[in-house]
């Protein structure tokens, strides 16, 4: 069953959320999922919910853009925090004294970060996609979260597995208590790599151990063997699961961002000229 699901709103003018309701039936308090492309201020390309002041949009449009969606969650736009993403590995610890970082400008944003976690209620972690791949976790019974932003080089330097051993270095965290999802992304149907990612990959499916048979699900080569049909999603699964994430602790989306771009925006399908998404997740002050 999709874990990503869109709630009809009685104003079409209200931005369109994706939430991860498999986890927020079970837990009280948590909020987490990802934005669509409608129902915001941004003219085209971006139109219209634009979540990445990065692109070229209008900064006034995004900021209203963030606080639109803030409202809608319920949750105050001083609690939005985010990262300068920069296709890396390294993971912030949030803490209160970061709240906020990054809602309103660029400058103020956490420097090259691609993954964020806290333990700390009222904080609401953010961060932007365009067909990468973004990466829930949760622990509750640590009550701490973490969102990642995984493309082809966040994969490959095994960013879901950094996040992991963040959160038991900081935390505390047992992996196979930790719960993990893998939100809309560009699918294998519509992502295909060249040589260079293609060795990169392998290098990576070379340390994950996996058989012939489990790497041809993920990287399905051309006869050539000079191109590849790339299944991001599933080898970030396969990365959580080697962390210690147990299979059944994985929700996995089935929503390609690119094969629905009339809900998503695709940086590939819409070459590079549209918006972002976002993926949130944060924890109501008790």
């Amino acid at each position: 069953m999709e874990p990503f699901n869109c709630k009809q709103h009685a104003n079409a003018d209200s931005p369109s959320l994706f939430w991860l309701t498999p986890w927020l039936k079970e837990n009280e308090g948590l909020t987490a999922g990802m934005t669509g492309r409608s129902g915001g201020h941004s003219a085209v390309p971006w139109q219209s919910l634009n979540m990445g002041l990065h692109v070229g949009d209008d900064p006034a449009h995004v900021i209203a853009n963030r606080q639109r969606v803030a409202e809608a969650l319920g949750w105050p736009f001083e609690a939005w925090t985010c990262g300068e993403q920069v296709h890396g590995s390294h993971v912030h610890r949030v803490s209160h004294a970061d709240r906020g970082r990054g809602r309103a400008d660029r400058l103020s944003a956490l420097a090259d970060t691609d993954a964020l976690m806290t333990n700390e209620e009222g904080i609401l972690l953010t961060s932007f996609y365009a067909d990468c791949v973004p990466l829930f976790f949760y622990d509750s019974y640590r009550r701490v979260i973490a969102l990642a932003h995984a493309g082809w080089r966040g994969t490959v330097q095994s960013i879901a597995a950094r996040t992991v051993e963040a959160m038991k270095a900081e935390y505390g965290c047992v992996p196979e208590q930790i719960q993990a999802a893998i939100g809309p992304a560009i699918g294998d149907c519509c992502y295909e790599v060249d040589a260079p990612v293609i060795a990169r990959v392998n290098e990576l499916l070379d340390r994950l151990e996996l058989a012939d048979i489990e790497r041809g699900t993920m990287l399905k080569l051309s006869i050539s063997g000079e191109k590849a049909q790339l299944n991001l999603k599933e080898i970030n699964r396969q990365i959580m699961i080697k962390a210690g994430i147990l299979p059944m602790h994985i929700e996995l989306t089935e929503r390609c961002t690119s094969c629905q771009a009339d809900l998503f925006f695709s940086h590939r399908k819409e070459n590079g000229r549209t918006g972002r998404i976002a993926s949130w997740i944060g924890m109501k002050v008790r």
